[in-house]
């Protein structure tokens, strides 16, 4: 992580946060006076190394391009204060990744297959208590407290309690049930050696009056940290996500055995290790990417030690460009690489 000011009438800077960073180098290649350099992605990814994967040099003009080229927020130029991605005459992603608040059911899944921990999520249930009836008790004269209820109860709702006995007529024993957990299902009793537990469960009798379960929750995601991967809205049940990606496109291997460029696959798999997006799986000795999950970022490009990796950029979301050179800068990112 870094910060770089310049004074003068403007006061502007220039500061990087490498949570953000994916070290795909598009800053790198939109830098038009070759300020930034990428570091060593791939030792830097497999915790070899601790550094920033992106550098910058005094040479830096504080012009903002780098911060607009990349759709990952991971640098921002301020001047005087103000972000220039929040002014409208600046370019900016048009790219979504959110959460229908309506349609989400509070599943978790979008939360377990994030490859960046950028999904927050928290679910709340009904109180158990609130959709079953019954009744139970326990007959401590009968009881031998052999703790085959509590062991088990599927609620772990018995507790049985015990203190080291000075005699055969000292036994201190006790044994409770939590009814906030009991769900009446009567395996306790049919267990019971000695036909010490009483149950009886209402809740079928008063189905009508129970009120139906619902699930609350919360669901967002962190924009600032999310890669636009759509492992979430693939996975959603119910089609609550909407993720757009910043581009659009193709990835494909371009090997040739006559030149030994081959992919290592098993023994190499520097590009499933860079991937932010954990698109990358090595099948059969050999790398597949998953387009479903890329989001082209170009990460694995930079990481191939073979490269024998081709990126084809066919059309990206970024709008707004006024500035013709700006335009032909950015618009290099839609090609081959």
């Amino acid at each position: 992580m870094f910060t770089l000011e310049r004074g003068g009438e403007e006061r502007r800077k220039l500061s990087y946060s490498d949570i953000n960073c994916v070290g795909c180098g598009i800053c790198v290649d939109s830098c038009p006076t070759s300020s930034l350099r990428l570091g060593p992605l791939v030792p830097i990814a497999r915790g070899l190394i601790e550094m920033d994967l992106i550098s910058v040099s005094d040479s830096c003009v504080f012009c903002g391009l780098c911060s607009v080229a990349c759709p990952f927020n991971a640098l921002s130029l301020t001047i005087d204060g103000e972000d220039i991605k929040e002014s409208d005459a600046y370019p900016e992603w048009d790219i979504q990744s959110e959460i229908d608040d309506e349609e989400c059911i509070y599943c978790g899944r979008c939360s377990s297959v994030c490859p960046r921990d950028s999904i927050l999520f928290e679910r709340r249930l009904p109180d158990i208590s609130t959709l079953v009836r019954g009744e139970i008790s326990f007959d401590q004269d009968k009881c031998i407290y052999c703790s085959f209820c509590a062991d088990l109860c599927p609620a772990e709702a018995i507790t049985l309690s015990s203190v080291p006995a000075t005699s055969v007529d000292k036994l201190n024993n006790n044994i409770e049930v939590d009814t906030s957990k009991c769900i009446y299902c009567g395996v306790c009793k049919r267990i019971c050696p000695e036909d010490a537990i009483r149950e009886i469960c209402a809740t079928c009798m008063y189905a009508d009056e129970i009120e139906v379960p619902e699930v609350t929750g919360e669901a967002f995601i962190i924009e600032d940290t999310c890669v636009n991967c759509s492992w979430c809205s693939e996975i959603c049940p119910v089609d609550a996500i909407t993720i757009t990606k910043p581009f659009e496109g193709t990835l494909e291997l371009d090997e040739n055995e006559a030149e030994e460029k081959i992919c290592k696959g098993d023994s190499c798999h520097a590009c499933q290790d860079v991937c932010p997006c954990n698109a990358v799986e090595i099948i059969d000795g050999k790398s597949v990417t998953n387009l479903d999950f890329c989001n082209l970022c170009g990460a694995c490009i930079t990481a191939c030690p073979q490269n024998i990796r081709v990126l084809s950029r066919t059309s990206m979301k970024l709008e707004n460009i006024n500035s013709e050179a700006w335009n032909e800068i950015l618009n290099s990112l839609i090609s081959g690489k």
